[in-house]
């Protein structure tokens, strides 16, 4: 899949991320810990933090999008997660994949890439995904 270049926003969502993850971590000697930044149509941001539990626990692109629902941002344009202690960008997991497919079909998804990060679409990868309407 070939990823398309980031944009000053995309930079700016990316350190929201890493900002957020970077000031609460739960530290090297702790669980990884990720951040997440989601982008609403009208510009505004918001961040989220994983809570990682040993029964499981929400993704930080759960908490990013609850977080955006939650001040009232439906129409979401682009999300990325940033790992803690400098470990970069990831991809989202499957889970993660299908909750923004099915909410924001038309998403920009933010993606570490062999020549740095880039974007696609959430149905790039995700293609011929299972459709729930919520």
């Amino acid at each position: 899949m070939d990823l398309q270049p980031l944009t000053a926003d995309d930079h700016e969502l990316i350190e929201l991320a890493r900002r957020t993850v970077d000031d609460n971590t739960d530290g090297p000697d702790g669980v990884y810990t990720m951040g997440a930044a989601v982008r609403g149509a009208d510009g505004r941001m918001f961040a989220g933090i994983n809570l990682y539990h040993f029964t499981g626990g929400p993704c930080a692109e759960l908490v990013a999008l609850g977080h955006a629902r939650a001040s009232g941002a439906r129409d979401l344009v682009s999300i990325v997660a940033v790992g803690n202690e400098n470990r970069g960008i990831f991809a989202p997991c499957g889970r993660d994949r299908q909750v923004l497919l099915d909410y924001h079909p038309d998403i920009r998804v933010i993606l570490p890439g062999p020549d740095g990060p880039g974007w696609a679409t959430i149905n790039d990868l995700l293609p011929a995904g299972y459709r729930w309407e919520p």
